[in-house]
C-alpha cells in the first residue's frame, strides 16, 4: 500500500484534478502549509475529491509540509509506503502511479528512495531550472560521488522505513529535499531513478523557488567549507611570514604556520560548517581530520609534480590540483571525519510527532 503526499501552498485548480485523478487508487494527503483563506475553496474541492487535508496555521515552508505529512501518514498508515508529488501540475498520474510500482519492487531488494526524474534537454525546461539542476546535480556528486540526473524533483517514493528518520533530516524549505539525498546512504537508503515526463507549465511560473534565498539555503554547506577554506589559506599565509621574519627558519615557519591554520579550520568546520560539534568525539574527529589532511598534502604533492612534469605551468597545475581536493576533501569530511553518530531509530514516528507537533486542522 501506498500513500500520495502533496505538499500545497496557494494552489489552483490543478492539484483537485490531481487528487481526482489520484484517489480511486488508494489515500492521498495534501498539507495546506498555511495558504491562507484566500485558498480555502481549492482545499475543500481537493477534500470533496477524496484527499485528507491538514493544513499548518502559518507558512512553515515545503520542507516543513513534507515532514509534517510523513508523520501524519505514519500516524494513520504506520507500514505504508510514500510517494510524494507537487500541486502544481509537474507530476502526471501516470508517472506518480509508476514511482509507486518500483517503489514496491525496489523495497523487496532493499530499502531505497526512488525518484521520477526529468531529462532536462534545452528549450523544454526553464533556464532557471535548468541551471539550478545542473548546479545541485554538480554538487551532489562533488560531496558524495554518485551521480543522479535530477536532484530536484519532487516526484520521490520512500519506503516506510524512512519515515521516522525522515523527521530527522534539518530544512524547512526547498533545502530539505536535498539534504535528504545528501544523508540517505549514511542512513542506509539506496537511490534508484525512473524516466518521468518533463513538464513545465506556464514556464514554472507558480513555482515558490526563491533564487536567491532558496539557493543560498540549499548551498549553504559548501559555501560555509571554501569561506573556512579560505580563512585557514589566509591565517597560514599571515603565521607564515610571520614566524619567517621572526625566526629566520622556513622549515618551522612552514610547519608551524600549517598546523595553526588546519586547527582553525578543524574547529570551524567540526562546529559550523558541518554541524558535528555534539556528535563526534574531538580526538575520534581530530585524528580523522589531521590524517586526511597528511594524505592530501601527499596527494596535493604528487599532482603538482605530475602536471607540471608533462608541462603544466605551476600556477595551473596548482589551481587544478586544489580544486580537485577541494571536492575530494569536503566530500571525505562529510562522509567520515565529521560523519554524524546514526540516531536511534524511530520505532513509532507517527506518535512521537503526534505527542509533539503543533495542532493541524483536518478535513476529510
Amino acid at each position: 500500500m501506498h500513500i500520495v503526499l502533496i505538499p500545497a501552498f496557494e494552489p489552483d485548480a490543478r492539484l483537485v484534478d490531481l487528487v481526482t485523478a489520484l484517489a480511486p487508487d488508494g489515500p492521498v494527503l495534501v498539507v495546506d502549509d498555511g495558504s491562507g483563506p484566500a485558498f480555502a475553496s481549492v482545499f475543500s474541492a481537493a477534500a470533496h475529491a477524496g484527499a485528507i487535508v491538514v493544513s499548518h496555521p502559518r507558512n512553515r515552508g515545503k520542507g516543513a509540509a513534507l515532514r509534517s505529512g510523513f508523520a501524519e501518514a505514519a500516524c494513520r498508515w504506520p507500514s505504508a509506503s510514500v510517494v510524494t508529488a507537487d500541486a502544481d501540475g509537474q507530476h502526471t498520474a501516470h508517472d506518480i502511479r509508476r514511482v509507486a510500482e518500483v517503489l514496491a519492487s525496489a523495497d523487496a531488494e532493499g530499502p531505497a528512495i526512488v525518484l521520477g526524474s526529468r531529462t532536462f534537454l534545452a528549450g523544454a525546461v526553464p533556464l532557471r531550472s535548468r541551471v539550478g539542476n545542473v548546479v545541485t546535480r554538480t554538487l551532489f556528486r562533488a560531496t558524495t560521488g554518485r551521480r543522479l540526473t535530477d536532484t530536484q524533483t519532487g516526484l520521490r517514493g520512500f519506503p516506510a522505513a524512512a519515515l521516522g528518520w525522515l523527521q530527522s533530516v534539518p530544512g524547512d524549505r526547498f533545502e530539505y529535499e536535498f539534504a535528504m539525498l545528501l544523508r540517505a546512504r549514511d542512513a542506509g537508503f539506496g537511490i534508484v531513478e525512473v524516466p518521468i515526463a518533463t513538464v513545465y507549465l506556464d514556464g514554472n511560473a507558480s513555482s515558490h523557488f526563491r533564487p536567491l534565498a532558496d539557493s543560498a539555503r540549499i548551498y549553504a554547506p559548501l559555501a560555509r567549507f571554501a569561506a573556512s577554506a579560505v580563512l585557514a589559506f589566509g591565517i597560514d599565509t599571515l603565521a607564515l611570514l610571520v614566524l619567517h621574519a621572526v625566526t629566520g627558519v622556513l622549515l618551522f615557519s612552514v610547519v608551524a604556520a600549517r598546523v595553526l591554520s588546519a586547527s582553525m579550520n578543524f574547529a570551524v568546520n567540526r562546529s559550523l560548517v558541518f554541524g558535528a560539534g555534539r556528535t563526534i568525539p574531538v580526538r575520534t574527529a581530530a585524528a580523522r581530520y589531521f590524517s586526511l589532511a597528511g594524505l592530501l598534502l601527499i596527494a596535493s604533492y604528487g599532482l603538482i609534480t605530475a602536471l607540471a612534469d608533462v608541462g603544466v605551468p605551476l600556477l595551473a597545475a596548482k589551481i587544478l590540483t586544489d580544486a580537485t581536493l577541494f571536492a575530494v576533501s569536503f566530500a571525505v569530511q562529510r562522509a567520515v571525519v565529521f560523519a554524524p553518530v546514526a540516531a536511534p531509530p524511530v520505532a513509532d514516528p507517527g506518535r512521537a510527532y503526534a505527542a509533539a507537533r503543533e495542532p493541524l486542522s483536518v478535513r476529510e
